[in-house]
Parts: structure tokens; sequence; C-alpha cells
């Protein structure tokens, strides 16, 4: 069942990524041939609205085919009113754009969702007490709840986290332990820690872990916008981080994942339940828009690269330029993929 969500899921954020071009190439009146959700063998499809919907075997991807565009051969080309290549370059663009814009107005509406079905997040309850820290030297103790910190209000974990990481100096503490309240004043100290990407940075720490208390997040519907919104910005700013560091070589490559990764991620996420389920649908979204606007020729990112050269210089890269660009990105394309692959069986045989 979970494997099945996984292909669900992953369809489902491709249909939409690849829906937003269609609309977007539709407006701007060009003749779209094929939707297709899938690679290689058609399952079936059929004719609407002058293009043909294919649903094919391999649920890795999709395309929206148009006219006078073909990844394939770039030097096939039309130039009849409906085609492609005679829009301008802000309009290539605009085409261009809708595919990975959709993805992020999907991870939104996605957090959306998540927000009014009241989310868990971890309560600011202390698990242990590290020996000589500051929180034990100034007695803090397991199931201490931390209210508040300088006389702002603390709900979640997290925020308490976020309030100690940029503190400086003192910290009173107002903390809630067997139903009485009680105060006291720490310093936080620097301490090595790693961060999301596996880095060791230097953190302002208390020496608390958590315990894992969890509570119902209850947001007005302003709220919930915000929350959408930040979360929608938290991941694509995780992800863009992400790739930086991986192309720069601050994160390795054998952190790299690929399909496997994804499919066995989201189905674990199911064993969890749907909110799991719709949090990491959200962040595969975020990725796939993130992704598709690197300046790779065979993606997105890559043809809004030759359409911003067309807009800055006032003509077309070359057709051989184009050609050979295009084959080094699929070429790229597919040793990302085969190295994602390639990790994904080292992790699952090791």
């Amino acid at each position: 069942m979970g494997w099945f969500v996984s292909i669900l899921v992953l369809s489902g954020l491709i249909f939409f990524h690849e829906l937003g071009h269609y609309l977007a190439a539709r407006f701007m009146g060009v003749y779209v041939e094929v939707f297709s959700i899938g690679f290689g063998k058609k399952l079936f499809s059929f004719r609407k609205f002058g293009t043909q919907w294919s649903v094919s075997a391999i649920p890795l991807g999709g395309y929206v085919k148009m006219k006078g565009q073909d990844d394939s051969d770039p030097s096939k080309k039309s130039y009849d009113d409906d085609s492609y290549n005679v829009k301008t370059p802000t309009q290539k663009i605009f085409i261009l754009l809708a595919g990975p814009a959709a993805n992020f107005v999907i991870a939104f509406a996605l957090y959306f969702i998540i927000a009014l079905g009241s989310p868990s997040v971890l309560s600011p309850v202390i698990g242990t007490v590290a020996n000589d820290s500051p929180a034990f030297l100034a007695g803090l103790e397991s199931n201490d709840a931390i209210s508040s910190i300088n006389g702002a209000q603390v709900g979640t974990w997290k925020e308490m986290a976020e309030i100690i990481a940029e503190s400086s100096g003192p910290l009173n503490l107002e903390i809630v332990r067997n139903g009485f309240i009680e105060k006291t004043t720490l310093t936080p100290t620097l301490k090595e820690a790693t961060n999301m990407f596996g880095e060791s940075a230097q953190r302002k720490m208390i020496g608390i872990s958590s315990a894992g208390v969890t509570h119902k997040l209850e947001l007005s519907l302003p709220s919930v916008f915000s929350y959408a919104s930040e979360q929608t910005a938290f991941a694509s700013t995780m992800i863009f981080t992400g790739v930086k560091k991986l192309l720069v070589g601050e994160v390795p490559a054998k952190d790299l994942g690929g399909v496997i990764s994804i499919v066995k991620l989201t189905s674990d996420a199911t064993e969890a339940g749907w909110m799991s389920v719709l949090f990491f649908a959200a962040l595969i979204s975020v990725n796939l828009g993130v992704l598709n606007l690197l300046p790779i020729p065979a993606l997105d990112g890559g043809h809004i690269t030759f359409n911003l050269y067309e807009l800055i210089f006032r003509r077309e890269a070359s057709e051989r330029v184009i050609v050979n660009l295009t084959i080094g990105g699929w070429v790229i394309l597919f040793g990302l993929m085969g190295l994602g692959l390639f990790n994904d069986i080292t992790r699952l045989v090791g």
C-alpha cells in the first residue's frame, strides 16, 4: 500500500508541474501536442482539447510536448503562429516558469491543509539534562516545561531553540514543574553541533534534549496562511541551500538520493499517517520546483537561461551551441540520476 501511495504522490506532483506548463502554453496561444505522465510505453491515452493525454509505463517523470519544441532534437522547429518558437523570450520564460511555480503553489496548498488539520509539534518539555551544562547548573530537571524566556512566551521546542540560538547574555527562564511555576537564570554556551546538512557548526546551547512530548497546533485562519507561507519558504530555502552545498562539495555526493529514496520515504510516511504523507508530498513538490529551475539545458532552468540570453543580447544562441549544451545537459541529468540510484542501492544493501 505504501509503495502505491508513493507512486501516486509522485505522479500527482508531476501532473501538476506539467499542468502548469500546459495552461501557460495554451494561454500564450501555443499548441500542445502531447501531455504525458511517465515515460516509455504508453499504457493508455486519449485525445481532448486537441492534445493527446497519456500515461506511460515508467512513472518517473512527465512532459508537455509543445509545437516547435523537442528536447530530443532542438534543431526541430516550427514557425507557425501557434508554435512555441515564434513566441517572445518573455512569453517562453512565462511558460517555462509555470511548471516550477505550480509545484510551489501545490506545496503551499498542502501546508495549508496540514495547518487546518492542527499538526503536531514538539512541546518545550525537557527530556534529559547534560551534566555540568548551563541547564544543569541552573537546576533544570527532566519533565520541566519551559513556558517563557526573557518574558517571551514559548509554545514549541523550535521557538525555544531559536530564542536560545539567537540570544546574547543571560536568559531568564520561567518553567512549569509539577504544576508550579518556577524561575531561573542561565547563560547559554557555544557548543559544536551538527546542522541538517551534516556540517559541524558552533551553536548556543543550554544542554537539554526534548522529552518527545507533542501537542496539537491550533491556528486561526490568518495563522494558517502564515504557517503555509513560512513552511513553503523554509522548504524552498533548505533545498536551494542543499543543492548549492552539493554542487560546491560542502555536502558529499554520497548523500544524494534518487527515486528509490523518494518512494521509500513516502512509503514510510504513509505508515505514519496522512499528515506525514502531506508533509513529505509538500517537500517533494518544492524539491521538483527547485531542481527544475537549475540551469541545466534539459530542464526548465536551462531553457530559461537560453531565453534570458536572447532577451539580453537580442539574438538566439546558435543552434550548434544549443544542441551541444542540451546533449551535455542530458548527460549531467542522467549522471545525477544514476548517482542517486547507486546511492539508493548502496544504502539498501548496506
